[in-house]
């Protein structure tokens, strides 16, 4: 009887949101009451974490620009109201196909942020280009979307994924370390990353000793392991999602094998320590938001208010904001520079409003970039560092020197040293 009930009130709000969604938000005479702005968002699957992260950073956004009064017309001279119209894609790229459509067809949305990350927002964007609308995009940073002669795709905040893990690069190189091995999941983001981890060791003149990648479905690395560490690296970069990234680590442990620097993106993740215990530690990765990267910004909140809201718009939140909440947030900011600049929804003047403020604007993730291509430029990653010390856990800044409020822990501890 109680799933009953709790089937019955899911159904009824989604009979709800469906209602909400297909109003009508224009008067007779075309103007605007509401701006809908359409996105999806993963609760299951690969990228559901990351996603609601994600979408905290939109809606962040929104409740701050409404709390201004909304988005200014210029057509209407005034500002209006927004609303963030969101659909479960469940991780699934025939989801999001079928979402997007939706979302202009039948919603008929103003405007459009992208899903979460690289595989999604690829086939997101063959929906939005073909219906000439803007998509928004807040964490696709595969460089393959970026060369296929989309027009109106632009990266507002999400750094090329061939750009984002250089300063890793270069901290250990700094360290002295030249032998570096590289491994990726076969997706489009974590290839992308290990592609520019490999050439920008290469340029420095460090020996890339192992180069490969694993299966989307791997869950057994141990063989991979055994062969990298046959090669003697000092470093290792694995390039993938958290969950693999973490399964990565243990199986490291049990083979008893570990190297001198260890980099794994979502070791910067606050969730992270739930997944590893104490052996997550000592681990390098890179954000774009931190409580100590504090940038001069020009619109948008900066780094204290953005917490602050955060911690008000969400008081029960199982997570405390992360970088995918700063790079969302980011890109509501800009998305809302973009419109107003261009004082049209066209997909057309948006792109050349966003191309003119490249190079003009700071938000709370870095100082925004853009190349005609929609990719993204700005918003350097700063490397962290998941350390145990007097104060317990923390994930402090080590690299680069200007930002940077710790000295690495290094070499990497081994493992019955923690």
């Amino acid at each position: 009887m109680k799933r009953f009930y709790i089937l019955l009130s899911v159904c009824l709000l989604v009979f709800l949101v469906g209602c909400n969604s297909g109003k009508n938000t224009k008067s007779p005479d075309g103007t605007v009451e509401v701006i809908k702005v359409g996105a999806t968002i993963s609760t299951t699957g690969n990228f559901a974490f990351a996603s609601q992260q994600g979408i905290k950073g939109l809606e962040l956004w929104v409740d701050e620009v409404n709390a201004q009064g909304g988005l200014y017309v210029a057509s209407q001279g005034k500002k209006v109201p927004v609303e963030l119209v969101t659909y479960d894609d469940r991780s699934d790229t025939q989801q999001v196909t079928r979402l997007y459509e939706r979302l202009i067809t039948e919603d008929k949305v103003d405007l459009l942020f992208a899903p979460f990350g690289s595989t999604l927002t690829g086939v997101a964007t063959t929906v939005t280009e073909r219906y000439g609308k803007p998509l928004i995009i807040w964490s696709a940073a595969a460089d393959t979307i970026y060369a296929q002669g989309h027009k109106y795709i632009i990266s507002a905040t999400q750094i090329a994924a061939s750009l984002a893990q250089l300063p890793g690069v270069d901290h250990a190189y700094s360290l002295g370390y030249r032998n570096i091995a590289v491994v990726y999941q076969d997706e489009p983001f974590p290839a992308a990353q290990a592609l520019g981890t490999k050439e920008y060791a290469e340029k420095l003149g460090m020996n890339v000793v192992f180069y490969d990648h694993y299966s989307k479905d791997s869950l057994d690395y141990s063989s991979m392991i055994r062969r990298i560490a046959n090669t003697n690296p000092d470093a290792l970069f694995v390039n993938g999602y958290m969950e693999d990234q973490a399964n990565f680590l243990r199986q490291m442990k049990e083979n008893d094998l570990t190297f001198d620097y260890v980099y794994m993106l979502y070791s910067a993740q606050p969730e992270w320590k739930d997944l590893t215990g104490k052996d997550g530690s000592y681990i390098y990765g890179h954000v774009w938001v931190h409580e100590d990267l504090i940038y001069d910004v020009t619109d948008g909140m900066n780094t204290g208010q953005f917490y602050a809201a955060y911690d008000r718009l969400f008081p029960n939140a199982t997570h405390p904001a992360d970088f995918q909440t700063g790079l969302a947030y980011g890109a509501g900011v800009l998305m809302q520079k973009f419109v107003e600049d261009a004082g049209s929804f066209e997909a057309g003047k948006i792109k050349q409003a966003a191309l003119a403020l490249s190079g003009k604007v700071t938000v709370i993730t870095g100082e925004y970039n853009l190349m005609e291509t929609g990719k993204q430029l700005g918003m350097r990653s700063v490397v962290t560092q998941a350390i145990i010390d007097d104060a317990g856990y923390r994930l402090v800044i080590v690299h680069p020197a200007d930002v940077k409020t710790h000295n690495a822990v290094d070499p990497f501890p081994a493992w019955n040293q923690r």
